[in-house]
């Protein structure tokens, strides 16, 4: 490929990276404080970019050079949001989700396939006690931020802070986006060990209030099923009204997943892998995404649907996780 050929090619990808909504020679002129003219001068290759300008590109759209000239090896490059997140402020990594939700949520076509571990994130934020208790155990047993180290956990120090109106403005985002999901039983269990041994540990400031987080997670789970049961996500408490993007839950029962999330946009694809229990790393290394894309849609052959369809799996489904609630 020629110079200029590499120079409009790097340009093309960049266009489809962006929402429909923003421009390619905007951007560029305000990132690269350039005039209009040259920015369209380079784009139409007649102008050479420079090695520091596609520098500063790649940082700012998070793109991958060898990905974008489509070098062969077998190096796969990662963006790791949480390295820039020093602090380990739990509001930052919030508004880092939102960021993104929304950025898929502006494209035309887009699709999330979720494989499991654990319940999504985004359904920890439906009811306010269950997103009290899961708010403090991130912070305290898995951020371990020092202000938490000795503190018990208690629903009268709870209130709807900016990170609660950030986790129902991700719910939202998350409502507005068609998904694909694979869970396994096992999923819910990570939360139920959690408020265990937050008894057993005496980390409830009043022991009582471990049944009523309990509670909390029992009504998340009866919401969850009434989406699935019409294939639909949407605020508890809201009707058909409250529809929004289709729902597609399948369940595995001999494969617990890792909380990969693959999304779709507009026919790109990115992989976000998880790690450290809540920080992620991206990737949108095409050869990467078909593996993943690949081995999510072989588990979604061999497991079971149970939205909308499979009413009777569905149902088991769903009871053999509230058996297990009322044995805890």
């Amino acid at each position: 490929m020629e110079l200029d050929g590499i120079q409009k090619h790097f340009f093309s990808h960049l266009k489809s990276t962006l929402p429909k909504h923003i421009s390619l020679a905007d951007s560029m002129g305000e990132i690269l404080g350039l005039s209009q003219d040259s920015v369209y001068r380079r784009i139409r290759g007649e102008k050479p970019i420079t090695l520091d300008e596609i520098k500063i590109l790649c940082e700012h759209f998070h793109l991958s050079l060898d990905q974008v000239l489509q070098l062969k090896s077998d190096k796969v490059v990662f963006q790791a949001p949480a390295l820039e997140n020093k602090s380990n402020d739990f509001i930052v990594y919030l508004k880092g989700m939102l960021a993104w939700m929304n950025n898929i949520n502006s494209h035309e076509k887009r699709e999330m396939f979720y494989l499991s571990k654990d319940v999504p994130i985004f359904h920890f934020f439906h009811y306010p006690e269950l997103a009290a208790f899961k708010t403090f155990f991130w912070r305290k047993s898995i951020i371990n931020h020092p202000d938490y180290k000795d503190a018990v956990f208690s629903l009268d120090d709870f209130e709807k802070s900016e990170e609660y109106s950030l986790a129902q403005a991700l719910i939202k985002a998350y409502n507005e986006l068609p998904s694909t999901e694979i869970w396994n039983a096992e999923s819910i269990n990570s939360t139920v060990r959690q408020i265990e041994y937050y008894r057993e540990a005496a980390l409830f400031k009043k022991p009582a209030e471990a049944s009523v987080v309990l509670e909390s997670y029992e009504k998340t789970l009866a919401h969850i099923k009434a989406q699935v049961d019409k294939g639909r996500k949407f605020i508890h408490g809201m009707g058909e009204a409250g529809y929004r993007a289709p729902l597609k839950l399948y369940i595995n029962e001999i494969i617990l997943g890792n909380n990969t999330i693959l999304v779709e946009i507009n026919g790109r694809r990115i992989s976000f892998i998880t790690y450290n229990v809540l920080d992620y790393l991206h990737t949108s290394d095409p050869r990467f995404n078909e593996v993943t894309f690949s081995n999510f849609h072989t588990l979604a052959s061999r497991s079971t649907l149970i939205s909308e369809t499979g009413e009777r799996e569905r149902n088991r489904f769903f009871n053999s996780l509230r058996q297990m609630m009322i044995e805890k």
